[in-house]
Formats: C-alpha cells, structure tokens, sequence
C-alpha cells in the first residue's frame, strides 16, 4: 500500500476548501486533519487572508517545526501575492488549478524540508544538550520505539517532532495521543476508530488514530497514565501490528512507530505493565532539567524573545539584570516556564526604555541584581533577609 503524504487545507470558504480537497488525492496527497501534524498545509481565500485562519495555520507550522505553508486564492493580486509572502508562505497559486499544479508546488518544498535539517527547533549550546541532540538523530535513523522520560516542561514532546522529522517516515503522519485525556469507554473508538452501529450515535464508520498514523508515527504523551485496559490494548497493537475496529470483524494491518513519553518513573509504577515497558523501553532517552543545563537558559530565552519579536513586530533586548536574574532562576517548570515568562516580559515589561526587555514584576518583585553583583542594594527586603547573595541560585516562585 502506497503511503501519501498528508496535507492540511485551511479556508473559510467551503467551496475553495473542498476544491483543494479533491485535488488532492490526485497530487499523490491524503487529507489531514486539524488535529495532526501534516507534511504542508494549504491556506484558501479570495481576495485576503482570513486572520483566524493564517493564525491556525501558523500555529501548526510551528508545531511541526516550521512546515510549508501554500496560499491558494481564486481572486490573486500582486498586493496579495507581496502579502503571503510577508506573512510566511512558501508558495502562492491561483485557482484555476490542476493536480499536477498542485503537485508540482508542493514537492519541491517536502523534498527542500527533508535535505534542511529542522535543527531550530532544538535550541542549545552545552555539551549535554549537543549529545542529546546527537543521539536522538541516531535514534531517528532506526524504527525502533522510543521511550522519552523527563520532568514536564523540559521538551519531551519537541523531542518526539524532532525523532520523526529526521526520520525517514518524516512525510507521513505524526499522531499525537494524550493518554490522561481518553476514558477507557472511549480508548477502541478513539484509537482503533468503529464501524457504523458499533453503538447509538455512530452513523458511519471511522478511523481510529492508529489508522490515520498509518505509514507514520504516533506519540504516547504521558503513557504512564494509561489505565490497565488502556494498557492492554496498546499492548496488542504493538505485538500483533494489528488493529479491530469497535464493532468490527476483521483485523486491519498497520505500520505505526510508537514514541511513548513520561514524566513517571515506570519501572517503579506498580500500575504499568511490565510487558509493555519493556516494548516501549528500547531507544531510551532522557531529558534533564533546565536547572542543569544552565549554559542553556540564554539561548532558550533569546529564541522565544525573537520569536515574540516576530509575532508583535518589535525590537526587543533583554537587559543585563534579567539576564542575570534567569541564571539565578531554578526553573522547576522548567523549557516551558522560561518561554511563558519570555511571553509575560512581552506583556508587562516594566518601567525600562523602549525595547529593554526586564522580566514581569510579579516573578522578581522589586529586585533588580545589580551589574556590579552588590545585592545588598536590592529593594526586597525579603531577599536581603534570608541572605541572597550573588552566585546563589535563587527560585522566584518561592522554591530553593
């Protein structure tokens, strides 16, 4: 079976969309849904670009590390034209269109992605972080299932995107699972999909997320709070390769890599099949807490500054007391907190000149670390009083 790659299309003009909808299959393209990361996603209008839908857009191309987005309009214009390229895509077409158009306008970008390594979406600069990243392009070459374990916050499913990007199942789907989100009345349904009449309510068949990850991957996010039903189920997949959907009579094959991600300790959960750890627990990998990847923090802050930069349409830079202020930081949210503090900088940036970027008052209250490290002359008085001093790792939310 010819595996294709899938596309997202995006319009709030139904007619464009179901036109981009039937060309596709003929491109040598399968349809994704919102849900999925796809491997380019088409954005339909007319005259201009709906707001809400290039924001959709964007946010999926992000979540895939920057996918190819394609403007797609039936009333074109050079103002038009100079704006999708403004605002990020790739490629700008006009209906009319054919398949072989359409084909032709989106291969070469699936091929520039697969020879670019999507490496921004790893951001380092120590010697932890570059053998983590080294081992996990290796770990991309082989099909094995992974098992990524770490606190939350530190990037476990970043890391998955960056496995299946560099893989070579990187054009087809990546699936992501919540397993905390499906109840086990709903897990077959969900994830093997049902047939008509399966029960009240289901009208026509459907397939299940195993099905439409099909040639591709799918992500486990916190697999160890799958319940023991759960548990089996997944189980049977992996060892048979084989799903049923609910209310059918036959098995259908599937071809799916699984990366599986924690924040538990599974081989201490009582609670977690053995089995089933010992399918997942082949490639292993461990990402460590911001806290001990300190030579990190600034390269982290300044690419979600940038980012936030590109977003609002400013110029922004940190000054020297934030900086330092984030070093001292514990990080117990760890990637995560740093970036929604970053945002909150963005929103509240304090008394400074134009484009001096601090952090938010309420995560340092009134104290500014002085450039000469003279913390006597910080204006908390409850920092003064439990004896801060420069070089000390100080956590702002209130845990050493």
């Amino acid at each position: 079976m010819t595996i294709q790659p899938r596309v997202l299309v995006l319009s709030e003009d139904l007619a464009i969309r179901q036109t981009l909808l039937g060309l596709l299959p003929a491109a040598g393209f399968s349809s994704a849904s919102l849900g999925d990361i796809p491997a380019a996603i088409l954005v339909g209008c007319r005259a201009s670009i709906a707001e809400a839908v290039l924001a959709a857009a964007q946010a999926v191309s992000r979540k895939g590390c920057n996918l190819p987005l394609i403007l797609v309009t039936s009333q074109g214009s050079e103002d038009l034209a100079i704006e999708a390229l403004r605002r990020g895509m790739s490629n700008y077409l006009r209906l009319p269109l054919t398949a072989v158009q359409l084909g032709q306008a989106i291969e070469p970008l699936l091929a520039k992605r697969a020879q670019n390594s999507p490496g921004d979406c790893m951001i380092g600069a120590g010697q932890a972080f570059r053998g983590i990243r080294n081992f996990l392009l290796r770990v991309a070459t082989f099909g094995s299932n992974v098992l990524i374990t770490g606190e939350t916050g530190t990037g476990k499913e970043l890391a998955a995107d960056f496995i299946h990007s560099h893989s070579a199942r990187a054009a087809r789907p990546f699936v992501r699972i919540s397993c905390a989100a499906i109840p086990d009345s709903l897990i077959e349904s969900e994830l093997f999909g049902f047939e008509r009449g399966a029960f009240t309510g289901a009208l026509a068949s459907q397939d299940g997320k195993f099905k439409l990850a099909h040639g591709g991957a799918v992500f486990l996010d916190e697999v160890g709070d799958l319940s023991p039903y759960a548990q089996a189920k997944i189980l049977r997949v992996i060892e048979t390769g084989e799903i049923q959907r609910l209310g059918g009579k036959q098995p259908h094959r599937t071809d799916v890599r699984i990366i599986a991600a924690t924040n538990q300790n599974l081989e201490a959960n009582p609670g977690f099949r053995k089995d089933l750890y010992y399918r997942l627990n082949v490639a292993r990998i461990h990402l460590p807490p911001l806290r001990e990847r300190s030579e990190d923090i600034l390269p982290l802050a300044e690419s979600f500054r940038a980012e936030f930069d590109r977003k609002i349409g400013c110029t922004s830079n940190f000054t020297a007391e934030a900086k330092q202020l984030m070093l001292a930081h514990q990080w117990p949210g760890n990637i995560r907190e740093l970036r929604n503090i970053v945002e909150a900088a963005f929103i509240d940036p304090g008394p400074g000149a134009d484009g001096a970027l601090d952090l938010p008052p309420r995560f340092v209250g009134l104290c500014r670390v002085p450039l000469e490290g003279n913390w006597n002359a910080c204006y908390s008085p409850s920092l003064r009083r439990a004896g801060t001093r420069a070089g000390q790792r100080v956590n702002f939310t209130g845990h050493e």
